[in-house]
């Protein structure tokens, strides 16, 4: 491991024992949201835009790292700021917290993982190359989809960052959109389960199941139309 890997590598581990030596997840419960709830709401109108900035870092932070609190701060973006601002700022958020550790993946293991992977990584971007960006875009729908694993794993593939970005950022986008909205009803939840009923759940894996059975059918009809003009040539 070079310098720099070993630096990037000691720099994440360090966050991650302050943020629970400190007991940082302390701040990141409903509970503890609902006890300075009021004073955050009366700093927020007064401050709106530095409040968006610092909720983007914290959000950014979080999720990056895959700390407790991510739910939460989706929830609280939407009795803060609203649905649309509130849905904004965490879609921005996330998008650049999925596309940290993709990058680091990217540029800190690849190189190790194709020399002692390569041919099943070849084969894995193969099935990329074809399916890569609707295969992303279903996994993005799933709220219970491992999304650091996701990021980690797609970050060793040959799919482009421009299009790892957008794709996330429009897969994630409902999940958030309902998230968000739930959250602009944040007085009346007692739990953060309340916010992943049974049945948004089932909603949001039945969307994802939509793009890849689409992508089939086209393929289908494609070559039963192919197959009838051959039959009648």
């Amino acid at each position: 491991m070079n310098k720099s890997k070993l630096c990037f590598a000691i720099a994440v581990l360090s966050c991650l024992l302050l943020f629970f030596a400190l007991d940082l997840d302390a701040y990141f419960t409903l509970e503890y949201f609902n006890t300075k709830r009021d004073a955050i709401h009366v700093y927020c109108t007064a401050h709106l835009w530095h409040s968006a900035a610092f909720f983007v870092v914290i959000y950014l932070a979080l999720a990056a790292l895959s700390l407790p609190g991510t739910l939460l701060m989706t929830a609280v973006a939407g009795d803060l700021f609203g649905l649309v601002l509130g849905s904004a700022l965490v879609s921005s958020a996330s998008t650049l917290a999925a596309t940290l550790p993709f990058l680091a993946a990217r540029y800190l293991w690849r190189d190790a993982v194709q020399e002692r992977f390569g041919r099943h990584l070849a084969t894995i971007d193969a099935g990329v190359e074809k399916n890569g960006a609707y295969y992303l875009f279903s996994l993005r729908l799933l709220p219970i989809s491992p999304f650091f694993v996701i990021n980690l794993v797609m970050g060793l593939t040959s799919i482009s960052t421009t299009t790892y970005m957008l794709v996330s950022q429009l897969g994630m986008l409902l999940g958030t959109i309902v998230l968000v909205n739930a959250g602009t009803h944040i007085g009346r939840i007692t739990s953060l389960a309340d916010l992943l009923s049974g049945e948004v759940i089932a909603s949001l894996m039945l969307l994802a199941v939509f793009p890849l059975v689409v992508k089939r059918l086209v393929v289908f009809v494609r070559a039963r139309m192919a197959l009838g003009t051959s039959g009648h040539s």
